[in-house]
């Protein structure tokens, strides 16, 4: 409610008072910003191929909102950045054969099924860019797991297909990997920059932490998620990777190959679909990391990032529930 005051507009709100130069749509172009390193050696390693499925993205994903909002005539949301983010994000979760209507395909579950039907922004159970990787995953499973050797920059549509680091891991072990790579001090270095097969913008892991050290310095996201992730990650690993000829659990091999970068930065730190509480958070983040590792050790699939993501997404409204910080003055009455 506005009161005038002598010639002054005087707000009479219910707290918190306190206002920040901070907006949905400041915070979710600050975030497409954060990406644009991992875009850009997504580029750099598939060439033309990785700009035309992100513009395939982006462009059904934020058209999609456009026409679903005119429709039910809703206010048109596009502008704030998040139909765009969701987009960038599906994208750089594909690899970079993919026709051109899977991508389309998959914005379209991503932005009306997962979000707008249920209420449009800050209303959605689930990560809109990964439920739009799991269907396409289970729509189109040959074409979503067929992977190509990176080509450099835009030299040639086609590429050699062959298996991601975590594929040649979980099928012959650490011994193959060696081989492929040379040796240790290769294969970190390649993992490290983003020199192998994998999905469009998963693959340049210094890339992610210049984009997530940027959300962390600007205080978009904190650290409870992304460490308590990661650092489940490389101890599971340690732990239950096993030895020998069936080795497959080199902590730094696991922690720089796959979607790990990518989904604990900026996917699994998603405002609406993980706790806010931040003992929550540290919880939702190791059970992100022990499903991502009970699938790359003992499942079916190479790779459980978006799996892990998307099942702690449903626990996230009752780990806010159970660890609900002590409200400020107030004391526990003991139960008789």
């Amino acid at each position: 409610m506005a009161v005038e005051k002598k010639g002054h507009p005087l707000i009479v709100s219910v707290s918190p008072h306190v206002k920040g130069e901070e907006s949905v749509q400041r915070i979710m172009w600050s975030v497409n910003l954060a990406l644009l390193p991992a875009f850009l050696m997504s580029l750099y390693y598939f060439g033309p191929r990785a700009l035309f499925i992100i513009i395939l993205c982006v462009g059904s994903a934020m058209l999609s909102e456009y026409l679903f909002q005119k429709a039910l005539k809703k206010e048109v949301t596009v502008s704030d950045g998040s139909a765009f983010l969701t987009g960038l994000l599906l994208g750089m979760n594909l690899p970079p054969t993919l026709p051109f209507y899977i991508p389309i395909v998959g914005s379209f579950v991503a932005v009306v099924i997962t979000k707008q039907l249920f209420g449009g922004l800050g209303y959605n159970i689930f990560n809109p860019a990964l439920i739009g990787r799991a269907f396409l995953l289970i729509s189109w499973p040959k074409a979503m797991t067929v992977w190509t050797e990176p080509t450099a920059l835009f030299v040639g549509l086609d590429a050699k297909t062959t298996a991601t680091p975590l594929g040649i891991l979980k099928e012959e072990g650490m011994g193959k990997l060696m081989e492929v790579f040379g040796d240790k001090t290769n294969l970190y270095i390649q993992l490290l920059i983003g020199n192998r097969a994998g999905s469009l913008g998963e693959t340049s892991v210094v890339a992610l932490l210049l984009g997530g050290a940027f959300l962390l310095y600007r205080g978009y996201i904190t650290w409870h998620i992304p460490l308590s992730f990661l650092g489940t990650v490389a101890l599971l690993a340690w732990i239950f990777g096993g030895k020998g000829a069936l080795f497959t659990g080199d902590p730094l091999v696991h922690l720089l190959s796959g979607g790990l970068m990518l989904g604990a930065f900026f996917m699994a730190t998603d405002y609406v679909t993980s706790p806010s509480v931040r003992k929550g958070q540290i919880i939702f983040g190791a059970g992100c990391g022990a499903i991502t590792m009970l699938i790359r050790l003992k499942g079916g699939y190479p790779e459980g990032v978006m799996f892990s993501i998307l099942l702690m997404n449903c626990f996230a409204p009752m780990i806010d529930r159970n660890v609900k910080t002590q409200v400020f003055g107030a004391r526990k009455v003991e139960k008789k």
